[in-house]
């Protein structure tokens, strides 16, 4: 294994859902920083690179404590690496209304019965902008797609990488974290009853927080955080897990119409949406810390 390479082949119409040349520099952005395998080519409809060994985690693996320690640390990793002075715009607005436009434009009579209108998801768009747009997240470097299957842990290194930077980008801090929460729950069975409890959720907060102060070298006097911190990242993490929903509901129906793998793309994207629906009254209820 130790002279395993990858290599990649796009799917049907991903050029649709991804920037490819975007992927290939954050790729190699990521890899400058320690935090990707090596990039050894990239041709027309796929790219090769450096196998890591190690483990792929499943739900039941991202719970432990021991294990989401890592996944914090190095997600914060990712958050610290600098925009070279510049102040990067956050890329979920305009991808997420890119996806929808594809949706619209493809929408049809078949789909209406179990999805919202056209409308509606119009109108939850425009909500979901106007609300979170003003809770102040910051815009860091995002993996975007933190799904269990792209943590490896690697148990003799003792630590955690992450793989498939088709989704990275600047964006919000907040959406990052929010939705690895929501991948907690699953891709093929998915079950929300995994979503980590808000018990859960501030003992990885915490950790994120300490990691990421450390790895910014804020605050030279320590790394301590405070409870409102805490709980104000709390809140905007579970608000922005609501347009996690969205955006992968959007990408499940594009996928839906042109993906050639055999899987229920439509009922995956009609249970994200349902969820959102659910848990939209509770965490629009949440308000920030004083």
């Amino acid at each position: 294994m130790r002279d395993a390479v990858l290599v990649r082949v796009y799917g049907e119409r991903t050029e649709l859902l991804v920037d490819r040349e975007n992927e290939v520099r954050n790729f190699q952005l990521l890899r400058a920083h320690g935090c990707a395998p090596k990039l050894y080519c990239t041709f027309q409809n796929g790219l090769c690179y450096e196998f890591l060994p190690g483990m792929a985690l499943d739900p039941e693996h991202i719970l432990e404590p021991r294990l989401f320690r890592l996944i914090a640390w190095e997600m914060a990793k990712i958050h610290a690496i600098h925009a070279n002075g510049c102040l990067p715009k956050p890329g979920l607005w305009s991808k997420m209304y890119r996806y929808f436009t594809l949706v619209k434009d493809s929408f049809n009579s078949s789909l209406s019965q179990s999805i919202p209108s056209v409308e509606v998801l119009e109108q939850e768009m425009a909500w979901l902008k106007e609300h979170l747009s003003q809770l102040d997240s910051p815009i860091v470097f995002c993996h975007n797609d933190l799904l269990c299957k792209n943590i490896i842990y690697n148990e003799k290194k003792g630590h955690v990488r992450f793989i498939d930077y088709e989704y990275a980008g600047y964006n919000y801090q907040a959406f990052d974290i929010g939705n690895h929460f929501n991948e907690f729950a699953g891709v093929n069975e998915v079950d929300y009853s995994l979503y980590p409890s808000r018990e859960t959720q501030l003992c990885w907060l915490n950790y994120y927080l300490q990691a990421h102060k450390q790895l910014c070298k804020e605050g030279w006097g320590g790394t301590a955080v405070t409870p409102r911190e805490v709980e104000k990242l709390y809140v905007q993490v579970n608000k922005f897990a609501l347009a996690s929903h969205f955006f992968w509901a959007f990408w499940a129906l594009i996928q839906n119409q042109f993906s050639t793998i055999d899987f229920d793309f439509l009922r995956y994207a009609v249970i994200r949406f349902n969820q959102y629906f659910k848990v939209k009254p509770q965490v629009s209820a949440l308000e920030m810390p004083k």
